[in-house]
């Protein structure tokens, strides 16, 4: 097959991405998540976390058992009742989320793995959490949607070894598990514990927890925090006991940038791994890699093609750059949009009648289709977090320039009556936390001056825009969508 028969290099997003199998780069963030070492993967919306979710579901053999959770249509008022009191925030829907994922490790068990009928010992312990289970929810494979139902009734006594009190015919209903549910976590993570087989591995993966996102709402974060701290918990627990299990939270870096709670520092230098591209660290995976295995997938069939065998890159680029460099200054390094770019060149190919290589007018004829792309991403995360952030883009398509300084941009804020009750300084903060603006930076460590953006920060969940920061710029990526030219808004009035 030839270049011009390509209709697609796969999809933006991972769960509709018919390549992703095929296709799929190991990432250093998916080793970590993979190996047990990390629990906790961080990044950017379209980052890959997804794609590393998939493929931990998608591996399947006699001692490695995975098993995936999204919330799409989780039923979270059922949940949200296991909240319990007289407990610190962060920590009031920790032994829920234990429970849920006990539960889970306990369907793998029950249905999956053959080998933990191999010794006495784990034979009654999965005869005892059979018993609880079956007699409780009629099912030795529970709907995880159901788990939480408040009508209910759990049957304690069928296989769990507890004392608990005020129960009406040995039962408990769900909508009274929180008063007893320290007592039923331990002992269904001792009867689990037990019945696992230390040869093996067990994941149970979080992923889509943005789902439903409303930044006012501070149930969401101690739900998200609870969730963190219990997979914590049963990994320590795990280790101990020598049995490998590894609960999986995948989360949006700026999500995670929000939680507040007690030794948050230390969890995130133990258990927290990144998904970023083309950072220049040894074993980093770039954009390029991905894309060769896409462009080997799709035009012959084979492992990897690489990129100067698909873009020219013997044709320079303005400002002498390469058309590799010129693409990845338009995007925020991630997968997705890479991809969106390059279907996009696709299209401009195509149209030309092209019949070698991608050529500068290829990339050039991208942006406009590519910026449009990139601006509604951009509307799917900021739009709950910034009321007003169509306001401040306005703003900067006002101002008319790429680059700008805070002078200017209050100079147009101060036109906009619906903008008086909050602050021009906030809003290019918040512009900044997404990315759409950067700032020049002075100085540092290896002088002179570069442009700063939060995508390329190591800490972006902790990275601000700092207030003395005067020269600012918006994002290459979009420049056509907000109808921008190249330079200064200085140079104009100067």
């Amino acid at each position: 097959m030839s270049l011009i028969d390509v209709t697609s290099f796969g999809g933006i997003a991972a769960d509709t991405d018919a390549l992703l199998r095929d296709c799929f780069t190991k990432h250093p963030a998916y080793a970590a998540a993979r190996s047990g070492d990390k629990f906790l993967v961080i990044g950017r919306k379209g980052s890959g976390k997804t794609a590393i979710f998939q493929k931990l579901l998608l591996e399947s053999s006699h001692d490695f058992f995975s098993v995936g959770h999204t919330f799409d249509d989780y039923p979270w008022h059922h949940h949200d009742l296991q909240a319990q009191t007289g407990v610190p925030t962060e920590r009031r829907y920790v032994h829920s989320w234990k429970y849920l994922v006990l539960m889970t490790l306990t369907k793998i068990l029950l249905n999956r793995d053959n080998s933990v009928y191999v010794s006495e010992s784990s034979l009654e312990a999965i005869g005892k959490l059979e018993n609880f289970v079956v007699d409780s929810y009629g099912s030795r494979d529970p709907d995880v949607t159901q788990l939480f139902s408040p009508e209910r009734r759990l049957k304690v006594k069928a296989g769990l070894n507890i004392q608990l009190l005020k129960l009406e015919g040995e039962q408990l209903r769900v909508r009274d598990l929180p008063v007893h549910i320290q007592e039923v976590n331990r002992e269904v993570e001792r009867l689990a514990l037990e019945a696992m087989n230390p040869d093996n591995q067990y994941f149970v993966c979080f992923d889509q927890l943005d789902l439903g996102f409303n930044p006012s709402d501070p149930t969401y974060l101690d739900r998200v925090t609870g969730l963190i701290l219990a997979a914590r918990d049963l990994k320590r627990a795990a280790r101990r006991a020598g049995r490998k299990l590894t609960v999986v939270v995948f989360l949006r870096d700026d999500l995670y940038g929000l939680l507040q709670f007690e030794d948050k520092n230390k969890l995130t230098e133990e258990n927290l791994t990144q998904v970023n591209w083309d950072t220049g660290r040894d074993g980093e995976p770039t954009l390029a890699d991905l894309m060769s295995r896409r462009f080997g997938q799709t035009i012959r069939g084979d492992e990897r093609l690489d990129w100067d065998s698909v873009f020219d890159e013997t044709e320079e680029m303005p400002s002498r750059q390469t058309k590799y460099q010129h693409i990845c200054d338009r995007t925020f390094l991630r997968p997705r949009d890479m991809i969106k770019f390059c279907n996009e060149a696709l299209v401009t190919y195509k149209e030309r009648g092209g019949t070698e290589k991608f050529r500068n007018s290829d990339v050039h004829g991208a942006r406009p289709e590519y910026s449009e792309y990139l601006l509604r991403e951009l509307d799917d995360e900021i739009a709950k977090h910034v009321p007003h952030y169509k306001d401040y883009l306005e703003i900067l398509t006002s101002i008319g320039f790429e680059q700008f300084d805070r002078e200017t941009f209050a100079e147009e804020w101060e036109k906009r009556e619906q903008l008086r009750d909050s602050s021009p300084t906030n809003a290019l903060q918040e512009l900044f936390g997404f990315s759409v603006i950067g700032y020049l930076r002075t100085g540092g460590s290896g002088g002179g001056s570069k442009w700063a953006w939060r995508y390329l920060d190591p800490r972006p969940y902790r990275a601000y825009l700092p207030p003395d920061a005067e020269k600012l710029r918006v994002h290459r990526g979009f420049k056509e969508a907000l109808n921008l030219k190249q330079g200064s808004a200085q140079d104009r009035t100067s």
